[in-house]
């Protein structure tokens, strides 16, 4: 008889909203950070972001002459207002002086000789942004919690902020188990890039090795991938079952049932499978929950409503990942289970059917996540 008592085994498969719901129990946000706007917005947010009231008085937003709008009401080509001055010439981003409230174009000015008329009306406020028009004070430009995008980081600048508060969570993406085939590397390159991706600064860049990654304290969280089985060579439950607690291996996810999740002390730590498709259903369904969890944040989707083409089908328990293709406004589900390189290369995005459904009907709505 064989001894396999080493083996690692699934015991439960637990739901994926018991898992959710022990992460946001007991992963708690890294601390706070100055950062520079420059160089640190992709990451969330620690406290609003909050700017002094820009601009501080009325500017021009297009060059031309600053008026009284009242001074040139009802000018037109057949029926010119002379202006009793010389206009006050302006350009982007200049203050208007005291009396004007507009702009007036640059051609809807002729002068002649010594009579300079105005051919065009213009209404109180045109070619004019007003005091405050950028930002005030009590309407903060990003929330705590919210993650800073580029166009974000353009206009925080603009309106004249260098440093804000954020948070950017160290995480080690190490090898769980011995990356054997081509595509349990391109599951550990993936993990990596999403994991930066989502606001993390991946700590251990060059070595991918387990054990100086838990050593290193200055990691918020560990993510191992691969050793998730149970093969002679998977290991990697039983490794975080000596150095720290194991509190679920095999969770209710289809791809990805041998995902594990514990602590390395207080530190959260996710096993993900070696499997390309695994690894990306488990990194969508929970990884990137606890990247946000650790970052103060919350998970970002973009997601679109479309009819399903034809039916899919789900095992009650099981949450289940779906890739979906997008052509013609329908999505088409194009594998289910084990998900394929062609299905996945060959799919706009994804969608899930829950634990408590058995699956939808040919044109039903459905939520249609883009991939990472």
């Amino acid at each position: 008889m064989v001894d396999d008592s080493s083996i690692q085994r699934i015991t439960r498969l637990t739901p994926l909203a018991e898992v959710l719901a022990l992460i946001d129990a007991r992963v708690h946000a890294v601390k706070p950070q100055q950062g520079a706007v420059e160089v640190d917005h992709r990451y969330t947010l620690a406290e609003d972001v909050i700017a002094a009231t820009c601009p501080l008085r009325p500017i021009a937003l297009r060059d031309g002459y600053a008026v009284d709008s009242n001074a040139v009401m009802g000018a037109g080509a057949y029926a010119p207002i002379p202006l009793a001055s010389p206009p006050h010439r302006i350009e982007v981003g200049q203050p208007l002086p005291d009396g004007a409230d507009a702009i007036l174009p640059l051609d809807a000015v002729i002068c002649r000789g010594d009579r300079i008329d105005a051919i065009a009306a213009v209404a109180a406020g045109e070619g004019v942004l007003p005091a405050g028009g950028d930002a005030t004070a009590h309407a903060p430009l990003r929330r705590a919690g919210e993650r800073l995008h580029t166009i974000d980081a353009a206009a925080i600048r603009a309106a004249g902020i260098r440093g804000v508060s954020i948070r950017k969570p160290e995480i080690a993406v190490a090898l769980g188990g011995e990356p054997g085939t081509q595509a349990f590397r391109s599951a550990l390159t993936l993990l990596i890039r999403t994991t930066f991706d989502a606001g993390a600064d991946v700590s251990n860049a060059g070595n991918l090795d387990l054990e100086p990654a838990i050593a290193n304290q200055k990691n918020a969280a560990i993510i191992a991938v691969g050793g998730t089985g149970s093969g002679w060579r998977d290991t990697a439950v039983r490794n975080l079952a000596r150095l720290g607690r194991v509190e679920v291996h095999g969770i209710a996810i289809s791809p990805g049932e041998t995902a594990a999740f514990g602590f390395i002390d207080t530190r959260p730590m996710l096993l993900v499978p070696g499997r390309l498709d695994a690894a990306l259903a488990v990194w969508l369904l929970i990884g990137r929950h606890l990247v946000a969890r650790l970052a103060g944040g919350r998970v970002e989707d973009w997601p679109a409503m479309l009819p399903l083409k034809r039916k899919v089908t789900s095992t009650i328990g099981l949450t289940e990942l779906i890739p979906v293709s997008c052509a013609g406004g329908v999505a088409e589900p194009l594998a289910s289970g084990y998900l394929s390189f062609a299905a996945l290369a060959g799919s706009d995005g994804w969608i899930v059917v829950p634990a408590d459904s058995e699956g939808f009907a040919p044109g039903t709505p459905v939520t249609v996540r883009p991939w990472p």
